[in-house]
Protein backbone atom coordinates (compact mmCIF):
# COMPACT_ATOMS: atom_id res chain seq x y z
CA UNK A 1 0.00 0.00 0.00
CA UNK A 2 2.55 2.09 0.99
CA UNK A 3 4.18 2.31 -2.60
CA UNK A 4 0.44 3.46 -4.04
CA UNK A 5 0.84 6.10 -1.85
CA UNK A 6 3.72 6.93 -2.68
CA UNK A 7 3.49 7.07 -6.39
CA UNK A 8 0.70 8.84 -6.23
CA UNK A 9 1.93 11.45 -4.01
CA UNK A 10 5.04 12.36 -6.14
CA UNK A 11 2.66 11.62 -9.49
CA UNK A 12 -0.11 13.93 -8.73
CA UNK A 13 0.00 15.60 -5.62
CA UNK A 14 4.20 16.75 -5.19
CA UNK A 15 4.25 17.18 -8.81
CA UNK A 16 1.28 20.21 -8.67
CA UNK A 17 -0.85 18.30 -10.68
CA UNK A 18 -4.33 20.39 -10.52
CA UNK A 19 -6.70 17.87 -12.59
CA UNK A 20 -9.22 16.26 -10.43
CA UNK A 21 -9.16 12.23 -10.96
CA UNK A 22 -12.09 9.87 -10.87
CA UNK A 23 -11.13 7.04 -8.68
CA UNK A 24 -12.16 4.48 -10.96
CA UNK A 25 -10.05 6.05 -13.72
CA UNK A 26 -7.60 5.90 -11.11
CA UNK A 27 -7.56 2.49 -9.91
CA UNK A 28 -7.41 1.87 -13.91
CA UNK A 29 -4.47 3.69 -14.26
CA UNK A 30 -2.38 2.20 -10.79
CA UNK A 31 -3.35 -1.30 -12.04
CA UNK A 32 -2.23 -0.82 -15.41
CA UNK A 33 1.34 0.69 -13.90
CA UNK A 34 1.78 -2.57 -12.05
CA UNK A 35 -0.28 -2.22 -8.55
CA UNK A 36 -2.06 -4.90 -7.01
CA UNK A 37 -5.98 -3.62 -6.77
CA UNK A 38 -6.23 -4.51 -3.27
CA UNK A 39 -3.07 -2.72 -2.21
CA UNK A 40 -5.18 0.26 -4.63
CA UNK A 41 -8.41 -0.09 -2.64
CA UNK A 42 -6.62 0.43 0.62
CA UNK A 43 -4.29 3.27 -0.27
CA UNK A 44 -7.22 4.92 -1.80
CA UNK A 45 -9.04 4.25 1.48
CA UNK A 46 -6.38 5.97 3.33
CA UNK A 47 -5.84 8.72 1.53
CA UNK A 48 -9.90 8.82 1.55
CA UNK A 49 -9.45 9.30 5.45
CA UNK A 50 -6.98 12.08 5.63
CA UNK A 51 -9.30 13.97 3.26
CA UNK A 52 -11.59 13.27 5.93
CA UNK A 53 -9.47 15.27 8.61
CA UNK A 54 -8.71 17.61 6.40
CA UNK A 55 -11.99 18.70 5.61
CA UNK A 56 -12.91 18.54 9.25
CA UNK A 57 -13.91 22.59 10.46
CA UNK A 58 -11.37 21.70 13.85
CA UNK A 59 -8.91 18.44 14.77
CA UNK A 60 -10.99 15.38 16.08
CA UNK A 61 -11.06 15.08 19.35
CA UNK A 62 -8.69 12.08 19.91
CA UNK A 63 -6.07 14.75 17.89
CA UNK A 64 -6.15 17.51 20.11
CA UNK A 65 -4.22 17.82 23.23
CA UNK A 66 -3.19 20.45 25.51
CA UNK A 67 0.30 22.09 24.10
CA UNK A 68 2.27 21.57 27.10
CA UNK A 69 1.14 18.04 27.25
CA UNK A 70 3.26 14.97 26.77
CA UNK A 71 2.76 12.04 24.30
CA UNK A 72 2.42 8.27 25.81
CA UNK A 73 2.83 5.91 23.52
CA UNK A 74 0.51 2.81 23.07
CA UNK A 75 2.30 -0.79 22.82
CA UNK A 76 1.54 -1.26 19.30
CA UNK A 77 2.61 2.82 18.32
CA UNK A 78 5.84 1.72 20.34
CA UNK A 79 6.43 -1.29 17.73
CA UNK A 80 5.18 0.40 14.63
CA UNK A 81 7.39 3.64 15.25
CA UNK A 82 10.77 3.00 16.57
CA UNK A 83 12.89 5.37 18.55
CA UNK A 84 14.45 7.01 15.55
CA UNK A 85 10.82 7.66 14.07
CA UNK A 86 9.50 9.19 17.67
CA UNK A 87 12.74 11.25 18.13
CA UNK A 88 11.78 12.49 14.65
CA UNK A 89 8.26 13.35 15.41
CA UNK A 90 9.61 15.18 18.66
CA UNK A 91 12.20 17.21 16.61
CA UNK A 92 9.56 17.99 14.17
CA UNK A 93 7.51 19.16 17.48
CA UNK A 94 10.16 21.44 18.50
CA UNK A 95 10.96 23.10 15.61
CA UNK A 96 7.41 23.93 15.48
CA UNK A 97 7.01 22.24 11.97
CA UNK A 98 3.97 19.86 13.79
CA UNK A 99 1.97 20.78 16.57
CA UNK A 100 0.27 18.38 18.61
CA UNK A 101 -2.67 18.27 16.26
CA UNK A 102 -1.05 17.51 13.35
CA UNK A 103 1.20 14.81 14.98
CA UNK A 104 -1.69 12.70 16.11
CA UNK A 105 -3.26 12.96 12.54
CA UNK A 106 0.70 11.60 11.53
CA UNK A 107 0.13 8.59 13.91
CA UNK A 108 -3.11 7.97 13.09
CA UNK A 109 -2.22 7.69 9.31
CA UNK A 110 1.41 5.59 10.36
CA UNK A 111 -0.77 2.97 12.13
CA UNK A 112 -2.95 2.57 9.34
CA UNK A 113 -0.24 1.61 6.99
CA UNK A 114 0.05 -2.03 6.98
CA UNK A 115 3.82 -2.18 7.39
CA UNK A 116 4.10 -4.00 10.90
CA UNK A 117 7.22 -1.41 11.16
CA UNK A 118 7.70 2.32 9.40
CA UNK A 119 11.13 2.80 8.79
CA UNK A 120 11.91 6.39 9.16
CA UNK A 121 12.18 7.66 5.79
CA UNK A 122 8.59 6.05 5.14
CA UNK A 123 7.67 8.32 8.00
CA UNK A 124 8.96 11.79 6.65
CA UNK A 125 6.77 10.78 3.42
CA UNK A 126 4.05 10.30 5.86
CA UNK A 127 4.40 13.61 7.50
CA UNK A 128 5.34 15.32 4.11
CA UNK A 129 1.80 14.02 3.29
CA UNK A 130 0.12 14.87 5.96
CA UNK A 131 1.42 18.93 6.31
CA UNK A 132 0.53 18.57 2.36
CA UNK A 133 -2.96 18.00 3.28
CA UNK A 134 -3.62 19.78 6.74
CA UNK A 135 -4.84 23.55 5.83
CA UNK A 136 -3.04 26.03 7.03
CA UNK A 137 0.41 23.43 7.23
CA UNK A 138 1.81 24.75 3.95
CA UNK A 139 4.64 26.59 5.76
CA UNK A 140 5.35 23.48 7.74
CA UNK A 141 5.32 21.34 4.71
CA UNK A 142 7.96 24.08 3.16
CA UNK A 143 10.01 24.05 6.23
CA UNK A 144 10.03 20.04 5.96
CA UNK A 145 10.31 19.80 2.59
CA UNK A 146 13.55 22.00 2.84
CA UNK A 147 14.91 19.79 5.85
CA UNK A 148 14.38 16.66 3.70
CA UNK A 149 15.50 17.62 0.37
CA UNK A 150 17.94 20.44 0.06
CA UNK A 151 21.37 19.41 0.11
CA UNK A 152 24.17 21.70 1.88
CA UNK A 153 25.94 24.01 -0.21
CA UNK A 154 30.07 23.43 0.06
CA UNK A 155 32.32 20.39 0.99
CA UNK A 156 31.03 18.48 3.84
CA UNK A 157 33.79 17.85 6.49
Amino acid sequence: MFEVLMYLFETYIHADVDTMVDQDELAEELTEAGFNKEEILKALAWLERLAELQEADEPPSWARSAPDSFRIYTPEELYKLDTDGRGFLLFLEQIKVLNADTREIVIDRVMELDSPVIELDDLKWVVLMVLFNVPGSESAYHQLEELLFEQPDGAVH
